[in-house]
């Protein structure tokens, strides 16, 4: 059986990768570009990938695959439709980043209710010199014990996020789906958007969750909210965030995720670096040595249960 991972580089190289404890090829690569998928997975009966794409253009061009390996959770960039009618099988990694994910959002949550960016940047200006006193209040501070959380999503990483946030003595309310009838432990999605002191992201992106929040849902925020997203960078519509921020429309946002990753110098998240109230952190939440290890030790074990003819984390 011949393995091909297509992005290696997407798992820092401190993390131990461990072969198959059956007989195959392993090849691998640091990156691949989208004209050479085709070419490195001749032949290929696993392809592991991370963030580069398996349309179903590439799909029917390797009638040698049978096992597409997502190493992260999100299937975005696999056309799961295609590999379902090419009887190739997916599978991807599940609940290995439930505490790394939720302290990343806390952090954004806690540095941006206590402006740190902003108090860290205006001392390094020279600030607290300027100001002639032991201590200046320029940008507001709020406690976390108190405010209302509102969850969008409630998988595994929504959930530790509240366990979290309730030892805190946060108040933690979790949204219906957009456009559907709230159920028991559910307030309408709109009800929550208006309630919440922050708003936090836990939503796989699809064509229903495709800027989710947009201009309208921005407005139905309080002005002082924070918005936090640690799902999908396409959850949100930027451009509307830009505007809002600049327009101190909303109090701030902590963002680990952008549409397009690496952005362009001209992304509306990078233009907003400018607003002393966002974050944007370049998606590492998911990082810590012990969640990479978790996924790489997860991924081979996928992998083995494919060769051994049992069913694992399967999409498809």
């Amino acid at each position: 059986m011949k393995l091909v991972f297509l992005d290696r580089k997407t798992l820092a190289p401190e993390v131990k990768l461990r072969r198959p404890a059956f007989d195959h090829d392993w090849q691998e690569y640091n990156e691949t570009t989208p004209d050479q998928v085709v070419a490195r997975l001749q032949q290929a009966s696993v392809a592991i990938v991370n963030k580069v794409t398996i349309n179903a253009d590439v799909i029917t061009r390797l009638p040698a695959l049978k096992l597409v390996a997502i190493a992260a959770t999100g299937s975005d960039n696999v056309d799961l439709d295609a590999c379902r009618n090419a009887g190739i099988a997916v599978c991807n990694i599940r609940n290995y980043s439930e505490s790394s994910v939720p302290e990343h959002a806390l952090s954004l949550m806690m540095a941006l209710s206590r402006n740190l960016h902003a108090y860290r940047d205006s001392v390094a200006h020279g600030r607290w010199q300027a100001s002639g006193q032991f201590c200046y209040f320029d940008y507001p501070v709020r406690d976390l014990k108190g405010q209302t959380l509102g969850l969008i999503g409630y998988g595994t990483i929504a959930q530790e996020l509240e366990r979290m946030a309730n030892a805190l003595g946060m108040k933690v309310i979790v949204a219906a789906r957009k456009g559907q009838t709230a159920t028991a432990g559910r307030l309408p999605f709109e009800q929550v958007l208006a309630e919440a002191d922050i708003l936090s992201l836990h939503c796989p992106l699809s064509d229903e969750t495709y800027h989710l929040i947009g201009e309208q849902e921005l407005g139905l925020m309080k002005p002082d909210a924070l918005l936090i997203n640690v799902g999908r960078g396409g959850l949100v519509d930027e451009q509307a965030l830009l505007q809002a921020l600049q327009e101190q429309r909303i109090g701030g946002a902590g963002f680990d995720v952008v549409s397009a990753e690496p952005p362009p110098a001209d992304h509306p998240l990078m233009q907003a670096l400018a607003c002393p109230n966002f974050i944007l952190t370049p998606h590492i939440a998911w990082s810590s040595h012990a969640s990479m290890q978790r996924l790489a030790d997860q991924l081979i074990s996928n992998i083995e249960a494919f060769a051994g003819g049992r069913e694992q984390n399967r999409l498809v």
